[in-house]
């Protein structure tokens, strides 16, 4: 894994947080407002869903790498997945086609299951309790997180699937953390059409760079079979 991953998964939870202000903008705004220290409850809320997503990253890339052991011909399927998924996550987070609404509700199933745990958390009253309910939150079904798993998975290296995932989530800070200290103005125009509109885009173009990607890899290893090949036919 190169840098430039990290820094696109980056790039993703910062340009989809546009979409995290309205899964999780709800309760990060609640824990903004409840106390004195509220910035410190803020940030242990989101500590705890940073946590969730680098452990489901870690999870999701171990799954990928036994999955490439046991089928090591999925290794191109997988990157093409993960492009895929990243052009529906630009056009959900754009808000042109929603298509991923049906990963959503299809996690809504777990969602249900772990909703009355996070629910004995509020309302809070301490840190350890925010960071309870980062934890359960980042559970949340989210197209944008599923999107982003699918690419960590397409790593099949547990290693480097917890830090895209962790990459992701810190992206998403910036947004997350600004929830309840700027005015609901401001967060208007951070919810515009032509920022989602733009931060869509640029996704998909993440997308369609990881579809190219695999597809330069397997036409290199066509060219070099080719050119093994050509010796011994000549002789």
């Amino acid at each position: 894994m190169t840098e430039l991953s990290l820094v696109s998964a980056l790039l993703i939870g910062f340009l989809g947080s546009t979409h995290c202000l309205g899964m999780c903008g709800g309760i990060a705004a609640v824990l903004g407002v409840q106390s004195d220290n509220r910035f410190s409850r803020l940030l242990s809320y989101n500590c705890g869903r940073l946590v969730t997503y680098t452990l489901i990253g870690a999870v999701t890339g171990l799954l990928g790498e036994q999955l490439l052991v046991a089928q090591p011909q999925f290794t191109v399927l997988l990157r093409v997945l993960a492009g895929v998924l990243m052009v529906a996550m630009g056009l959900y987070v754009s808000q042109w086609w929603m298509g991923l609404t049906q990963l959503e509700r299809a996690g809504a199933k777990l969602w249900r299951m772990i909703q009355p745990l996070a629910a004995k958390v509020l309302p809070i009253s301490n840190h350890r309790q925010a960071l309870q309910l980062g934890i359960l939150w980042g559970l949340l079904p989210c197209g944008l997180v599923y999107s982003t798993l699918s690419w960590a998975l397409a790593t099949a290296d547990w290693r480097q699937s917890a830090l895209i995932m962790l990459a992701f989530g810190v992206g998403t800070l910036p947004a997350m953390l600004s929830v309840g200290f700027i005015s609901e103005k401001v967060l208007q125009q951070f919810r515009q059409q032509k920022i989602r509109w733009a931060a869509g885009v640029l996704i998909m173009i993440f997308g369609v760079l990881t579809l190219v990607a695999p597809l330069q890899h397997s036409g290199h290893r066509t060219i070099k079979a080719g050119a093994d090949i050509a010796p011994h036919q000549h002789h």
